[in-house]
């Protein structure tokens, strides 16, 4: 069996995995690197680009590391090699925590529970819920879905179809630095500058392919594009607005406009203003089937992909 079909048959029972399991509520290996990785910005931290470098470096490198010695080490054993590739797979794809999250918010809505919904809403996301009423609610949930698609999913699989159980660590790790050191605070402007980019650039082939894919399944796919060529180069982020865009345009609804971070306010640009309206409570759920569909089709994809370059590669 060669280490294409060793990829196909245990990122499929991953994503499996996931889907039946979920994350595990205590012990999850994400947060086992987060505390590493909080240790090492304890030990370099200094406001200076080059340590937050240094940073990314030893604790994405790292995470590498550990999956190419893992990977070799059973390389020898087929099934040792399936359950590897299922493990990492599972460690890193959040598909069923975020569909789960939020639906929670959504239940809150719909019961008209807007201080539980308020509540919860952080764990998806790191807007000022204070500031939300419950359509603002309903429209950060439906955002947080779209963009963490590709965060969360998406785009582990292509780098696990890329690099094996490496490439499947080190995304993750990347994705996990950003979201702790890669936002714009006193402390990490300078020293989160280094995982903020490369994030970008990790992200890149993960959010097109979800925004295709997102079209690809959506009930307007012609919506989609028409929302990805006129708005996503307009959003602040060069991943989050093909995502987001697409997912408006896909579900009919607007996205983007005033949102607030820790008290600071941002003004970013409507996506899919043209045609959508105002997001709704039951766009919730709307918005993570279509989550599901994308990353089933994303794991086809890159599966396809990857066996196709390592066949012409024999």
């Amino acid at each position: 069996m060669g280490a294409d079909r060793f990829y196909a048959y245990g990122a499929a029972a991953g994503l499996v995995g996931d889907l039946v399991l979920g994350d595990p509520r205590r012990g999850h290996p994400v947060a086992a690197f987060g505390r590493a990785a909080a240790a090492v910005e304890r030990a370099l931290w200094h406001d200076h680009r080059g340590w937050g470098a240094l940073h990314t470096a030893v604790c994405a490198g790292g995470a590498v590391a550990l999956g190419a010695v893992a990977e070799r080490a059973v390389r020898r054993s087929t099934v040792a090699s399936v359950a590897l590739t299922a493990a990492a797979t599972w460690a890193v794809v959040g598909g069923t925590s975020l569909a789960r999250e939020a639906r929670t918010v959504g239940r809150a809505l719909e019961a008209g529970d807007v201080e539980a919904a308020r509540a919860r809403l952080p764990h998806l996301c790191g807007r000022d819920p204070q500031a939300l009423d419950a359509d603002g609610i309903a429209r950060a949930v439906v955002e947080s879905v779209a963009e963490n698609t590709s965060d969360a999913v998406v785009g582990a699989l292509v780098w696990g179809a890329v690099g094996g159980v490496p490439g499947l660590l080190g995304f993750r790790a990347v994705n996990t630095l950003d979201a702790m050191v890669g936002h714009r605070s006193a402390r990490f402007r300078r020293y989160g500058w280094a995982s903020a980019r490369l994030d970008d650039l990790a992200g890149w082939p993960g959010a097109r392919l979800t925004a295709v894919l997102a079209a690809a399944a959506g009930p307007d796919p012609r919506g989609a594009v028409r929302a990805w060529r006129a708005d996503a180069h307009r959003h602040p982020s060069p991943n989050a607005g093909p995502v987001e865009a697409s997912f408006a345009g896909a579900l009919g609804v607007r996205l983007g406009g005033t949102l607030s971070y820790g008290g600071r306010v941002e003004h970013r640009p409507v996506l899919g203003g043209d045609t959508g309206r105002a997001v709704r409570v039951t766009d919730i759920d709307r918005a993570v089937r279509l989550s599901r569909r994308v990353g089933l089709l994303a794991l086809g994809v890159t599966v396809a992909a990857r066996r196709l370059v390592k066949g012409r590669g024999k």
